[in-house]
């Protein structure tokens, strides 16, 4: 979701198989990445009781790696501007591997949130040089394809990442699950090392790039405040869901099991929402605000089973898989011309509703209940729509 080196596009001599191969192996670190940022979520209640903290501390393992990710994703792609990217990439997934691994062994509360702490400067580093790593791997007839590869490595953790750990902590505890995303950051370093060519270091972006675009761009702004309230609501609800399921009466068994259809309905609202966007990208925008806000909603208000908490959540997942692809899309439609500097804030802005929304919903939960979260998710979601309608009259979001 990030495009922030440039260059000439990829050799067209170049080897195609050779630069899948480097692709696919990039993907793999930004699925582990994004898997490690969020993989709390369907953890907190064990964590909690483990380490002896609540829920709503808890939470601070989703909120310290996405403030962190928010203000290294422009730092350290600065500073290492002149370190070959495959480097780069090797060292930040190696350094994700042992923080996870560290966390797997932890005593303490205070040594997990060191550990989250590093993932974050590996997520916010990792994910802004691998946006446009693209165009230096494959021939330039691939270069889109491959992209959308590396963000399917995104959005594939979200939907997915997160359910498959949690079922693994319910299975062998949360230290296994740790332990499990760990090595898949080690065997990420393998393929990167293996896989991928050097990729000397050509141009980043600069800080004044940043401020520029955002003050002169109105749909660039349009989607940063879109992306604020959207993310934030969600992961204000989300990070909160197993708590709130288990009010409910909901077995921690079936836990697992529930985020793994969540992630399921997440990756048909990927591909549904990539033909709508085609058609309307300010009216799939509308829709996606219209399905969480419904979805959360709907939770808050009713006494769920297994059954109904699967079909709230599917609706959910509808929804938030189709988050992705419509607002990155929006980014790079509002800013054509500069998307370097726009998707760089971009990145910085969607992991910072992240932490917003975990920081936030842990106040809630710890002070009001944890059925709050809900409310105060599904207003933040609806309010998107107030956002998007006032670009009726403008051209934002109209063209794909």
């Amino acid at each position: 979701m990030t495009t922030v080196e440039t260059g000439a596009p990829a050799d067209t001599g170049r080897s195609s198989v050779k630069g899948w191969l480097a692709v696919l192996a990039v993907t793999l670190g930004i699925f582990s990445l994004m898997t490690s940022e969020l993989l709390p979520v369907g953890l907190l209640t064990p964590v909690g009781t483990a380490l002896d903290v609540s829920e709503g501390t808890a939470g601070l393992m989703v909120t310290v790696p996405g403030l962190v990710a928010a203000v290294s994703a422009p730092l350290v792609t600065v500073a290492t501007g002149r370190i070959d990217r495959r480097i780069v990439l090797v060292v930040l997934i190696g350094l994700m591997g042992v923080a996870n691994l560290a966390s797997a062994f932890a005593t303490s509360f205070t040594v997990v949130l060191i550990a989250r702490f590093l993932i974050g400067v590996s997520v916010g580093g990792f994910w802004s040089i691998a946006g446009g790593i693209a165009l230096r791997l494959v021939p330039a007839r691939h270069v889109a394809r491959a992209t959308a590869v590396i963000f399917g490595g995104v959005e594939t953790a979200s939907v997915l990442g997160v359910p498959l750990g949690t079922f693994i902590g319910d299975l062998s505890g949360w230290r296994t699950a740790f332990g499990a995303v760990g090595v898949l950051g080690l065997v990420s370093l393998v393929c990167l090392l293996f896989l991928m060519p050097k990729v000397p270091a050509e141009q980043s972006i600069s800080f004044s790039a940043l401020p520029k675009v955002f003050r002169t761009n109105v749909g660039l702004r349009i989607g940063i405040a879109l992306t604020f309230l959207v993310i934030t609501g969600h992961f204000l609800a989300y990070t909160f869901v197993r708590p709130i399921l288990q009010e409910d009466g909901i077995r921690a068994g079936a836990i697992g099991a529930l985020l793994l259809t969540f992630g399921v309905a997440g990756i048909c609202g990927n591909f549904i929402a990539g033909a709508l966007i085609t058609r309307s990208l300010r009216n799939t925008v509308m829709g996606i605000s219209v399905v969480l806000t419904a979805a959360m909603v709907i939770l808050a208000l009713v006494d769920t089973n297994a059954f109904t908490a699967g079909a709230i959540l599917v609706l959910w997942g509808l929804g938030y898989g189709a988050v992705p692809v419509t607002f990155q899309s929006w980014i790079m439609d509002a800013a054509p011309e500069a998307t370097e500097a726009a998707t760089s804030l971009y990145v910085s802005a969607f992991n910072l509703s992240i932490a917003l929304g975990a920081l936030f919903g842990g106040f809630a939960v710890d002070g009001i209940g944890a059925t709050s979260v809900l409310w105060i998710g599904a207003a933040l979601a609806f309010l998107a729509l107030f956002v998007v309608g006032g670009t009726r009259n403008s051209r934002v979001g109209h063209a794909s």
